[in-house]
């Protein structure tokens, strides 16, 4: 396995990038009015993100983020050049439902004004009996 550190200003990377997540490079194929377009056909997953740091530019001051890719070498390449960069996280770990056998909650309205709770929901699945 190879490495591929790739960075980005603290301003534009997603706060939700965990250690886990793999990271998918699209080369930007035109520009049209000074907007960069990619074809979605031209995505390619380069690997698992293995860290994330933040350093900073000694010449500028300007704060940045420098993620750790793994990726295999035989299987693909690391990006060159201008690359739209996103990512997925491992559906095995990060699940959409919380895991247990009781709830509780509690609305507190402190406004002396009269307000309404316009509504309530919740997503309730049988897992065991």
């Amino acid at each position: 396995m190879a490495t591929q550190n790739i960075t980005f200003r603290i301003d534009q990377l997603n706060f939700s990038l965990v250690v886990g997540d793999i990271i998918y490079y699209t080369y930007n194929t035109n520009v049209t009015g000074n907007f960069e377009h990619a074809n979605l056909s031209n995505t390619r997953r380069l690997g698992k993100v293995v860290e994330i740091r933040e350093v900073f530019t000694s010449r500028t001051g300007e704060g940045r983020f420098a993620i750790t890719v793994q990726y295999d070498p035989a299987i693909t390449t690391p990006p060159q050049g201008r690359v739209f960069v996103s990512f997925a996280k491992d559906k095995r770990v990060n699940t959409s439902s919380l895991l247990g056998y009781y709830a509780s909650a509690k609305f507190v309205n402190n406004s002396t004004n009269k307000v309404e709770l316009f509504s309530i929901g919740s997503e309730v699945t049988e897992s065991s009996k």
